[in-house]
């Protein structure tokens, strides 16, 4: 991502209030603050819907939430208007000033493991859409949120020690009728001053208060251009991922030029020596796609279910990520670096005792980057039919060139142009220095 895109995005929501340690939400009114940390997070979305933290009890907890149907609004114009700043919230991770939360944060090489992050940025696009359709005559509210759509999420060139405080902040940017775009930016602490690390797009949904149908959100209410600016960027942000989805290889034809491409490549792996479209062979410095899988199985216990005892997407995120790490890592010879992850599409809920079976392989190379795609399904244990829940795409980038991939069959032809389609989609790869990275 282009550097001085995060800053300015980073900067227009820092703009809508003076930010301070902790979380900041509703009001402002200083006498209504207190510090929250980001442990904290989880169980003030419990309060918020009244689920048990107890998994016996989880399913009267939900049989409590059908009697908040008549909290839920009929139609979006009966519900009160809100402003960017209602949902503006700021969450404090104290890793410099509580060295007792780092090894949950740490990975051998003494830094942040950015899986947990992807988890934490999960359950705040959460809570600040709970803000902004708060219901001050309800104490718990009648809806469920969940995430439908990571975006996108970019890197800054700032380095993310697990021995400095970081700090969360976000918003609601952009409302539908039933959807919410959220945008979050994270900082780490340097030299006393907060400096930009990632910049974040979420799209969240609201449903009904037993997660069976839509449900209405509040309309929001624009108040300066920063503000303007922000929500034209969600309609474009929209616009863009319904373009995508149209052009989707699942649904249309390459390219012409895309056609040439994979031509060329097969072409290029033609035996010189045989006059036979079946004798293939490798060009220096280049690995068959299917030699680049790796796999997974997960068991889906209890202890990861959000809010609505499904597994927690973050936990999916996280799990994910870190497959996929593992792949570019073992694809390039040496620690790769995330740059973007984006188009993570969360397609069905993964119930609790689900098989979760994630696979993941390079699909894309160019010069030090590496385009990693990672499929997830689950299975029942009754059931072995799998279902696929979620694709997520990751661009990293290898300390060293990485050698080329190349697909050997139409649908991993398929597979290469669609990992180009979310390369380019990157406005401006950035260059990280070694010690700017953010690692595992």
């Amino acid at each position: 991502m282009d550097i001085e895109r995060c800053k300015r995005l980073c900067t227009l929501s820092k703009g809508l209030l003076a930010p301070s340690r902790g979380l900041t939400q509703g009001s402002q009114n200083p006498e209504k603050q207190r510090v929250f940390h980001i442990h904290e997070v989880r169980d003030k979305l419990r309060e918020i819907v009244g689920a048990s933290t107890n998994w016996r009890d989880h399913v009267k907890a939900m049989e409590e939430r059908k009697l908040l149907h008549s909290f839920l609004a009929t139609s979006q114009k009966g519900l009160p208007p809100r402003r960017m700043k209602d949902s503006y919230i700021e969450v404090l991770l104290p890793l410099g000033s509580q060295p007792e939360l780092r090894e949950k944060y740490l990975t051998v090489q003494n830094t942040v493991r950015f899986g947990r992050i992807l988890e934490d940025l999960d359950s705040l696009g959460v809570l600040i859409c709970y803000m902004h359709n708060k219901i001050h005559s309800a104490k718990m509210s009648p809806l469920s949120i969940v995430t439908a759509l990571v975006d996108r999420i970019d890197m800054c060139k700032k380095c993310l020690s697990p021995e400095q405080d970081i700090k969360f902040s976000g918003h609601v940017s952009w409302v539908g009728k039933t959807s919410m775009e959220v945008k979050m930016h994270m900082f780490q602490l340097h030299d006393n001053e907060f400096s930009p690390v990632l910049d974040a797009t979420f799209v969240m949904v609201a449903r009904d208060s037993e997660n069976k149908g839509p449900a209405f959100v509040n309309p929001l209410t624009l108040e300066s251009p920063e503000e303007e600016e922000l929500f034209r960027q969600g309609e474009l942000n929209k616009g863009t991922r319904v373009a995508f989805s149209s052009m989707s290889l699942l649904k249309m034809a390459p390219t012409a030029e895309e056609r040439t491409t994979i031509h060329e490549m097969f072409l290029n792996t033609l035996d010189p020596k045989t006059i036979s479209f079946r004798s293939r062979v490798l060009p220096p410095n280049a690995v068959w796609m299917e030699n680049s899988k790796l796999k997974s199985l997960d068991i889906c216990h209890p202890q990861e279910r959000n809010i609505f005892n499904r597994i927690f997407g973050g936990f999916l995120m996280r799990r994910a990520y870190e497959l996929g790490w593992a792949t570019a890592c073992n694809f390039g010879g040496s620690r790769p670096f995330i740059v973007t992850v984006d188009d993570i599409m969360f397609q069905k809920p993964v119930e609790v005792g689900s098989l979760l079976f994630l696979s993941s392989q390079v699909c894309f190379t160019q010069g030090n980057y590496i385009q990693v795609r990672v499929h997830s399904e689950v299975a029942s244990l009754q059931d072995k039919e799998h279902m696929t829940t979620n694709v997520f795409h990751f661009t990293f980038m290898s300390e060293k060139e990485v050698p080329l991939v190349f697909p050997r069959t139409y649908g991993e032809s398929m597979l290469y142009l669609d990992g180009q389609r979310h390369f380019n989609s990157i406005s401006a790869p950035v260059t990280l220095k070694k010690d700017y990275l953010i690692k595992p």
